[in-house]
């Protein structure tokens, strides 16, 4: 190996802007490295909906190949892209301090979804938010797919082809957008996406020296969290395309998962609250936390709301 880490990243800005985040902190501690831009199907196929495209991986694939065949050392992913299933040869080593997690509402000229007059345009390719925007306020809106980087939706907004959209707050940050924010839409109205707003670095499984040299970032909170929601969404078998919002935090001395999935026309919602407490929590004890919740929601009936999506693809 190189005595400088190759570290993969899509070439987005805010991909750009994750991965000097990783360099930054390497070279806080005297880790030499480098980035290596990979584009991604996902950045290529701008014309259409992730719900569209319905391919899981759209935005780690081919770095992760890229990994694999050790043109890379670290691939840095956006966690809440990162499909669950594992992929062998490869390993979650890192997963950094989570940043801002939830979703906001920018208005063209209000500043929250409850001000928005009823048959106003909603842009959002996620269906996790449409169905969450649907379950609270029934069919009042109209939301309509948007895609493109954060820059890109924004001047849509400003150019009037929607009266709202819905962002990730943590992009919004990191691209100093946050005084465009409205309001945050935050449980227990709005749960985000698994992953949401934690950077997480996968490596080749076996590469002990750069597991040791990136280990320094790693933020155990963050992990175990990720860990949690991750297991959630492997045992429901959801992928990143289904309406499921998961959010795992501290609570006192408890550390809590609380876990929903949504019906495609947003009319049924089930959702599960299960903790554990934060002294006893390791890695192990995460997962199986994620995994009772998708239990409990299974025993609730998300098993029929799964087939439906199936069958609506």
């Amino acid at each position: 190996m190189s005595s400088v880490l190759r570290i993969g990243t899509r070439g987005s800005v805010l991909a750009r802007w994750q991965s000097d985040l990783c360099l930054e902190q390497l070279k806080s501690i005297g880790v030499l490295a480098e980035v290596v831009v990979i584009q991604t199907s996902g950045d290529r196929i701008q014309d259409s909906s992730i719900v569209d495209i319905g391919a899981q991986g759209v935005f780690t694939k081919e770095i992760q190949r890229g990994l694999l065949r050790d043109e890379i050392d670290v691939a840095v992913h956006s966690l809440k892209d990162l499909p669950t299933d594992e992929v062998e040869g490869l390993e979650l080593s890192v997963v950094l301090c989570r940043g801002r997690c939830f979703d906001v509402f920018i208005g063209f000229d209000c500043c929250t979804l409850d001000e928005l007059p009823a048959g106003s345009r909603i842009g959002t390719g996620s269906l996790r938010r449409r169905t969450q925007i649907i379950n609270r306020c029934g069919n009042k809106f109209v939301i309509d797919g948007i895609r493109g980087n954060v820059e890109t939706r924004l001047r849509k907004l400003d150019a009037g082809e929607y009266d709202a959209i819905i962002l990730a707050e943590a992009g919004l940050e990191r691209l100093g957008f946050l005084d465009r924010v409205g309001s945050i839409l935050s449980p227990p109205f709005f749960l985000p996406a698994v992953g949401q707003g934690a950077i997480g670095l996968e490596i080749r499984s076996g590469d002990f020296e750069t597991a040791s040299k990136i280990k320094p970032l790693c933020d155990q909170q963050t992990f175990k969290s990720v860990v949690a929601e991750r297991a959630m969404l492997r045992r429901l078998r959801g992928g990143c395309i289904v309406p499921i919002g998961a959010l795992c935090s501290v609570s006192g001395e408890m550390l809590s998962l609380h876990g929903r999935i949504l019906s495609m026309d947003g009319q049924r919602m089930i959702e599960t609250i299960r903790t554990i407490p934060i002294e006893t929590a390791d890695m192990k004890s995460a997962e199986l936390l994620g995994i009772a919740v998708a239990d409990e929601l299974i025993d609730q009936g998300a098993n029929e709301i799964l087939e439906e999506i199936t069958q609506n693809r």
